[in-house]
């Protein structure tokens, strides 16, 4: 049986002190992500390539700790290791300020991804954990805002001191900081009771959700352009549409189409519409790349920002709500391990393989490989995917 909800409010505490937990992992983590391509060139004078395989490979060690990750959040006491594993987060955010060579800052990059594979899916498993089981679908979009709000405050903000400063000290301080303050906010939860699947066989599915497969490919196919773009854009709006400043604003309205889509969808979600909100999020997600690669202009390029976000706020919860009902319920940190695995899959391959593209060729031939790739998507997860989904949900 499933733990017992002790009430049916979704905002607790419990869920607000974990919302609060999970936006300060994003807020720390996109503080740093728009300015460290600039960081890379003007301290170590890195190429396109090597900052893509730089950059990657936090993706890389992120991808690999996730299936560990699930089981151990799966297995043992999720408390303490959700703070366990923060603790080591934010602490990798200090190395940042000390590093003096780009061999240190990319072994410090690379092993931060470790503990940000580790805490987000602890984080996430123990948000659930607190939903109401009614409320559920529409708790992982409304717990999945926290992730949108610091995508449009941090990277503004990063962009900010960069443009205003030129010191990359005081953006990892304020990661530093930030991470801190999330530290606190998940100490005070109180974690209930949980089904674990302690004393169970190993099996592979204790490690990744077999079942999830065909979402976990869609997913993969889906955040292959946002690894580019997330990574790029900055460079891209310089290089390519001739924004010399503003691409922090870029950020905050692709954050207000997440929302935004978010709070549209929640009635949908919480009917169990998911395989209709994947729809409509990739229709979203073609057009607003589109604009993006095609109409080189700076209100296009804004316009795009918006319904970018407004597609990854359909699609995101709805295929993290696929995998929970997917799932057995102690099987919740297995199947968002899964999926955030899918997500790194695709993520870190548009980080690495974009930077190369744009190397040979330029950013903009990377976002059209990306497109097709959305596309392709789409049509694996109509004749595909929803009617695997449908067939094998649990609830």
């Amino acid at each position: 049986m499933e733990e017992t909800q002790t009430t049916e409010r979704l905002w607790s505490s419990n869920f607000i002190f974990a919302f609060l937990g999970n936006f300060s992992i994003f807020f720390a983590f996109y503080l740093l992500l728009p300015v460290l391509p600039f960081y890379l060139i003007e301290k170590f004078n890195a190429d396109s390539a090597l900052i893509g395989t730089i950059l990657a490979s936090y993706t890389l060690t992120a991808l690999l700790t996730r299936p560990f990750s699930g089981f151990m959040v799966d297995y043992f006491a999720r408390k303490p290791l959700l703070v366990t594993c923060y603790i080591l987060f934010v602490g990798f955010f200090a190395g940042y300020i000390v590093a003096g060579t780009l061999v240190f800052f990319a072994i410090l990059r690379a092993t931060h991804g470790f503990s940000f594979g580790m805490v987000t899916v602890s984080n996430s498993t123990m948000a659930i954990d607190v939903m109401p089981a009614s409320k559920r679908n529409i708790g992982i979009g409304y717990y999945g805002l926290s992730t949108n709000i610091a995508m449009a405050l941090s990277p503004t903000l990063a962009l900010f001191l960069h443009d205003h400063y030129g010191d990359y000290n005081y953006i990892f301080l304020c990661s530093l900081l930030t991470g801190t303050f999330g530290l606190i906010c998940v100490t005070l939860i109180k974690a209930p009771q949980k089904i674990t699947s302690a004393g169970e066989p190993i099996s592979l599915d204790r490690f990744f959700l077999v079942k999830g497969i065909p979402a976990g490919i869609n997913i993969a196919l889906f955040s292959f352009i946002y690894g580019i773009m997330s990574t790029y854009v900055a460079i891209y709006g310089e290089q390519e549409v001739h924004i010399t400043s503003g691409t922090g604003f870029f950020f905050m309205l692709m954050a207000f189409g997440l929302i935004t889509s978010r709070l549209l969808s929640a009635r949908q979600m919480n009917r169990g519409k998911l395989v209709q909100t994947i729809t409509l999020g990739s229709l979203f997600m073609i057009v607003g790349f589109s604009f993006f690669i095609f109409w080189k202009t700076q209100y296009i390029f804004y316009l795009s920002a918006f319904l970018i976000g407004m597609s990854y706020g359909f699609i995101c919860p709805a295929f993290q709500a696929m995998f929970i009902n997917l799932a057995r319920h102690n099987q919740r940190g297995t199947a968002n391990s899964t999926y955030l695995t899918c997500w790194d899959i695709g993520l870190g391959a548009g980080v690495f393989i974009g930077g190369y593209i744009a190397k040979a060729s330029n950013y903009t031939t990377a976002y059209l490989v990306g497109l097709l790739l959305v596309v392709l998507g789409l049509l694996l997860f109509r004749t595909l995917t929803a009617a695997y989904y449908l067939r094998n949900k649990l609830r």
